[in-house]
């Protein structure tokens, strides 16, 4: 009995080691911040179900256990994080400089440090610094999906001409396809029921 006993434990501690963990998942959220709203600075086309989007991805992660680090530019008039993603006490908060959420900041020594392999990433706005912090994080070799609907932009401007903010929304996310999988939020969180981790 006690040989058989031996037999089973050392069987069933082969097949655990032999099972390669799922790799840790973080939730990035990009600059979802006051002055992208009506009234704001700056003010996106529907940053609102953008921001609920968001939100649904971080009710999510909350509930899955995962890793959620929120990202904001600068610490000036209008730059505190939305009421619908706002931060509980304990989730990381990075405030950056840049366009690109990596640069001068701690966050890839972070991720690094909490053995982090794939980024969900949304925010604002889309053609700026979700599309920067997309493809430094490929470049990075973290395997990155971008929520299509949890970002927003707005109308640019060039060489007289005007953007509407739906085109430059997707041609950003035309080219990110190129760094990441580019899913909605409904996808995402139907691919993902009951992931931990």
């Amino acid at each position: 009995m006690k040989k058989l006993l031996f037999i089973l434990s050392f069987i069933i501690s082969i097949v655990t080691h032999a099972q390669n963990p799922m790799p840790k998942t973080a939730l990035l959220i990009i600059d979802i911040q006051n002055f992208y709203f009506a009234g704001g600075s700056s003010e996106l086309v529907n940053p609102v179900p953008a921001s609920l989007n968001a939100q649904k991805l971080l009710i999510h992660s909350r509930e899955a256990n995962q890793m959620i680090i929120h990202i904001k530019h600068g610490d000036g008039q209008g730059a505190a994080i939305h009421s619908n993603v706002a931060p509980l006490a304990g989730e990381k908060i990075i405030v950056k400089n840049e366009v690109n959420s990596f640069l001068h900041t701690d966050l890839l020594d972070f991720l690094n440090k909490n053995d982090i392999k794939k980024l969900v990433l949304c925010g604002m706005q889309t053609n700026m610094c979700l599309e920067a912090a997309t493809r430094a994080a490929s470049d990075y070799g973290f395997e990155c999906t971008v929520i299509q609907d949890a970002c927003a932009a707005k109308n640019q401007t060039f060489d007289g001409k005007t953007v509407q903010a739906e085109d430059v929304q997707l041609a950003a996310l035309a080219t990110l396809k190129a760094y990441a999988k580019v899913i909605s939020t409904e996808e995402y969180l139907d691919m993902n029921k009951g992931n931990r981790k």
